[in-house]
């Protein structure tokens, strides 16, 4: 009997080369925390390599095991799903602290609690998301060097390639993720600092614009996002508050700001499915006022989203918009990953919840008041949403009431 691996070997040590060298540019001494489903342990232990071979000094990965995760829904007592080990999440905020680097391996089954109680999701997720805070707010204030790759775990495969056999769905969506990750190419370092270049000349002609806000307009859309005062635009590499310069999404097309909590309006509809949570939200329609989401409808998923907006006062305000041409390889692919840091790079987005502290001039030094001040938005979640396409024009408004075009039918004006 012959076992045929699905996953080419040599381009997955090539992505765990380019998640420490690209993602992380681990530095000689420093510590590396991962975690990763166990089904992605081939590709830890190919990064664990790579980290030790570049000098780390400790590398810990915890890894998530779905089937564990499922017997909590299937036989905890209630009262369990308010709890979270904040006692785990407060080590990993120490951790970050003394300068350790974050990598997560994204390849959980996207659908997997889709099955389970959604009052008992939605408890266990607010519970996490407040025990992570502390850990979070170190992520998204970039305090440390961070990246996130993916592994092509035979349950995402089956969602993504429900026609195709186990075996086969795995290598074509390891091809996928290879392709996207610029793994596939002869030097895919030297193709990340190309790409990392050409993302820099996007968001240094935004940060040149200081545009007051984004209007988009197309088909069930038309939003304007007024942007934060003082927000930066940001894209691929960027520098850390450690003084690494890291690539926090490995693969990303997007180049990215802080819109302002208050001055969101008009109505906007999603033009991809949101999977979230073991979810797919279908069909999303929302409005919002004076910056808040106040009315979300959705043909499939509706109520769940609206109890994640539910999470605290910060959920229905914007913490992220970014663009991305709708020709970006991901979208040009045509395949719907079920997973976020996929999708988001297939179109441009918006996300509910936290912003990034670090899209604002200065931000380095900024405190949370003055970030607060400035039109930045505080949330336990972080959930990007798509609302892009080849339909959508989107337009730069100046402080004076001028717009000028920055994208025409999905693509760069």
């Amino acid at each position: 009997m012959t076992n045929t691996n699905p996953i080419d070997p040599v381009k997955l040590d090539k992505l765990a080369e380019v998640a420490i060298k690209v993602g992380l540019q681990l530095a000689e001494g420093q510590d590396l925390l991962m975690t990763a489903p166990m089904t992605a342990a081939p590709l830890v232990r190919r990064i664990t390599e790579h980290a030790y071979k570049a000098g780390a000094g400790l590398v810990t990965t915890l890894y998530s095991d779905e089937e564990a995760t499922l017997a909590r829904y299937r036989h905890a007592r209630d009262a369990s799903f308010d709890k979270a080990a904040g006692w785990l999440y407060q080590g990993m905020a120490d951790a970050f602290k003394a300068n350790t680097a974050r990598l997560a391996i994204a390849g959980d089954n996207p659908m997997m609690l889709a099955g389970q109680d959604p009052d008992k999701v939605s408890r266990a997720n607010r519970a996490n998301s407040a025990a992570y805070k502390p850990a979070l707010q170190l992520i998204t204030g970039f305090d440390i060097n961070w990246n996130i790759v993916s592994y092509p775990s035979a349950a995402w495969a089956k969602l993504v390639f429900p026609n195709d056999s186990e075996e086969v769905a795995v290598g074509k969506l390891a091809d996928a993720i290879f392709k996207a990750s610029r793994v596939d190419r002869d030097d895919p370092i030297a193709a990340w600092a190309e790409h990392n270049a050409n993302l820099k000349q996007r968001w240094t002609w935004l940060n040149g614009k200081r545009f007051a806000a984004l209007k988009y307009t197309g088909p069930g859309t038309d939003l304007t996002v007024g942007l934060a005062d003082g927000h930066r635009w940001k894209g691929g590499a960027s520098e850390a508050k450690n003084g690494i310069t890291c690539n926090p999404n490995i693969p990303t097309e997007e180049v990215f700001t802080t819109p302002h909590r208050l001055r969101v309006d008009g109505y906007v509809a999603a033009t991809k499915p949101l999977s979230h949570n073991g979810s797919l939200i279908e069909e999303m329609q929302a409005r919002f006022e004076g910056g808040r989401l106040v009315e979300l409808k959705a043909a499939k998923g509706q109520d769940i989203f609206n109890k994640v907006l539910d999470t605290d006062e910060g959920a229905r305000r914007l913490g992220e918009v970014a663009l991305v041409p709708h020709s970006s390889p991901i979208s040009a692919s045509g395949i719907l990953f079920f997973n976020t840091l996929y999708d988001e790079n297939a179109s441009c987005h918006i996300a509910q919840g936290q912003c990034y502290s670090d899209c604002f001039e200065g931000g380095k030094d900024l405190t949370q008041e003055q970030i607060n001040a400035q039109g930045g938005n505080s949330s336990n979640i972080h959930i990007d949403w798509m609302i892009g396409s080849d339909k959508i024009d989107i337009d730069g408004v100046h402080a004076d009431g001028t717009t000028e075009p920055v994208m025409r039918k999905g693509e760069w004006a």
